[in-house]
């Protein structure tokens, strides 16, 4: 509970004559918006304390635990994963009170109120649904889903229990694209009429996806820049979809995935948006994740947002260590290039933690939030799974899809 607050002496001096009439009113609005507005503050400042469970103790999970563990509300961690040794090791590193392979005994834990998912993607719905039966508030990674039946399954579970579901599009809580969004909601721009968005990764990165998802489409890497499209035209949705791609280097390598895949998305306004995605740049290419760039144009002004980090480069004999692909390592490196952000001075920094803390401040105080709501990854899922059609048939696809 907050101290009582400190009042000058001369303000406890009575009045010469108390107030009457209109003045007498006056003064009660007066003293009644000063306490709305101290009670305001007091109940922002008081935090829920947090029980996180994360179920899923691989890379991301791992930085979500970091992040859970240092969270000022969060005063129990449990951590799961299918490998009973790499979630005995994350709770030894993060100070967990529980680790276990049975996810459930982790979401059911009694002092668990809140759950990570950062599973594969093929083992996402499970712990969802097991949460939000239980109450239990949400953050999965994206993608929702990799089918558009089993989004609408999950968005009918969250409608049912009333829950709260949220998934982790993290490309939100990079700087540049929240202030990217702040000019869009600040009128700036104007009107959205045309927009491009590329992201470029090297093949490795590929080939470390493709290991665990063999089927695993090259518009996978797309999604988070969809996503941030969807988010920047907020209420103007997607109507059709154009795609074209090719590949060779990835399928020389045995999986049947495209290098390169170019989609033209119009919007129901008419505004147009270019994407591009390419996971096949040489193997020791600098950037260690998204090496991206974002174009709007509007009516009234145009952003552009550099995002390929070649603006911080070093080359070193030792060698730097790739943030998500065990044992490799790169000389020449864009610093501050790995997807999920970046370690300094013994401290996560980047989109994750940022998104991280934002979920946890949210649920902690009630703090607003822009992580993405199912129905934003739904949305997001329906423009990729369109991509992948148009490109198998060669033809434009229309929105919403019909199964």
């Amino acid at each position: 509970m907050l101290a009582p607050m400190a009042v000058p002496a001369r303000e406890l001096q009575p009045c010469a004559a108390p107030p009457v009439g209109d003045d007498c009113r006056l003064s009660y609005i007066i003293a009644g918006a000063a306490f709305a507005a101290l009670f305001s503050e007091w109940k922002i400042l008081q935090r829920k304390d947090l029980g996180i469970a994360v179920i899923g103790s691989g890379r991301i999970g791992t930085l979500r635990a970091v992040m859970a563990a240092a969270h000022p509300a969060v005063k129990f961690l449990a951590v799961s994963d299918r490998d009973p040794q790499r979630a005995e090791k994350l709770a030894a590193r993060v100070g967990a009170q529980l680790h276990t392979s049975d996810n459930l005994a982790a979401i059911s834990h009694p002092d668990v109120n809140a759950v990570i998912v950062s599973t594969i993607e093929l083992e996402h719905t499970l712990p969802i649904m097991q949460a939000l039966e239980l109450g239990k508030p949400v953050l999965v990674e994206k993608p929702l889903a990799l089918d558009l039946a089993e989004a609408d399954k999950l968005i009918a579970a969250v409608a049912k229990t009333r829950g709260d579901l949220r998934v982790g599009f993290s490309r939100r809580y990079k700087d540049r694209y929240l202030l990217a969004k702040e000019q869009i909601v600040q009128g700036r721009l104007g009107r959205i009429t045309s927009a491009a968005a590329r992201v470029y990764n090297s093949r490795s990165q590929a080939l470390q996806t493709l290991k665990r998802l063999p089927e695993n489409s090259s518009v996978s890497g797309l999604t988070y820049y969809i996503d941030v499209m969807n988010w920047l035209l907020a209420g103007n949705p997607a109507v059709e979809v154009f795609a074209r791609g090719q590949g060779s280097v990835l399928k020389n390598t045995g999986y049947n995935t495209n290098d390169v895949t170019w989609a033209i998305v119009t919007f129901a306004d008419g505004a147009v948006v270019n994407f591009g995605v390419c996971y096949a740049l040489p193997q020791h290419y600098p950037s260690l994740g998204h090496a991206a760039r974002v174009e709007v144009i509007g009516t009234e002004g145009v952003m552009i947002l550099d995002d390929d980090h070649t603006d911080q480069l070093m080359y070193t004999n030792v060698g730097v260590p790739h943030v998500y692909i065990p044992d490799h390592t790169v000389n020449m490196v864009f610093l501050g290039s790995g997807t999920p952000g970046d370690w300094a001075l013994g401290e996560f920094q980047g989109p994750v933690a940022s998104e991280s803390r934002a979920w946890l401040d949210y649920l902690s105080t009630g703090r607003a939030c822009v992580l993405a709501t199912p129905e934003d990854a739904r949305r997001a899922l329906e423009i990729s799974l369109a991509i992948e059609r148009s490109l198998k048939t060669g033809a434009a696809v229309k929105l919403p899809l019909t199964t």
